[in-house]
């Protein structure tokens, strides 16, 4: 399980808790502490589903999902002590995808977040495979737009297709005669040092040096954790 999921909520009793129920069942969790935290971690990263209180500093979360939304199709689940019908309608009005009020059973909210991302994945199919994420890059492979620490980067055609080469082979070892072959093609002319170039600009505009070189073999992204 992928799923990372964002929690803005500023109570950090309600933190903690969410977070261990959420860890517990395989999710990746992030935690922001009121609104504005909460858009700025929406904005760097990819999310599956986002955990939202409505009544904190800053921003409360009304206007964070309404920010959101002018964005993304993210779901985003209320949580919140307002248990007025009102307080509701207007969460859903914004177009949040549900509302649990507080005090919750922790089994609800996990069933409720399970609910939901089912949902969406029922929903949209075409759409479940478009994005690999792996520590801190965004490769999206329907755009092939590349994000890095939710910074856009700027990739030349071969640069990019040698990133979805690592990632989606993550853990295997590439020699400078396979990624010739399968990212420049079987009759490129040409030698190694092609490669070892492209490599070395892809570390310098990542940032990052994720590509490891296995001396004397060749070079592989690690498999995440």
């Amino acid at each position: 399980m992928n799923e990372q999921i964002l929690i803005i909520e500023d109570e950090t009793a309600i933190q903690s808790i969410l977070s261990e129920l959420l860890t517990d069942a395989g999710y990746n969790i992030e935690i922001a502490s009121d609104g504005l935290e909460g858009i700025r971690k929406f904005r760097e990263q990819h999310f599956s589903l986002i955990l939202l209180d409505i009544m904190m500093p800053k921003i409360d979360g009304y206007t964070v999902c309404e920010m959101i939304r002018q964005e993304s199709n993210v779901p985003i689940i209320m949580l919140t002590a307002l248990d007025e019908e009102q307080a509701q309608i207007k969460a859903f009005e914004l177009k949040a995808d549900d509302y649990i009020t507080k005090p919750f059973s922790l089994k609800l909210v996990l069933l409720r977040v399970e609910a939901v991302l089912r949902r969406i994945k029922e929903q949209e199919p075409l759409h479940l495979s478009t994005m690999i994420t792996y520590r801190g890059i965004q490769l999206d492979t329907e755009s092939h737009i590349v994000y890095a620490d939710g910074k856009e980067v700027s990739l030349t055609n071969t640069e990019y297709n040698l990133l979805e080469l690592f990632l989606k082979n993550q853990g295997r070892v590439f020699t400078r005669d396979n990624l010739l072959n399968q990212v420049w093609g079987y009759d490129f002319i040409g030698d190694e040092k092609t490669v070892n170039i492209h490599i070395m600009n892809l570390r310098r505009k990542l940032g990052a040096d994720l590509i490891e070189t296995i001396r004397g073999v060749g070079y592989r992204i690690d498999k995440e954790n």
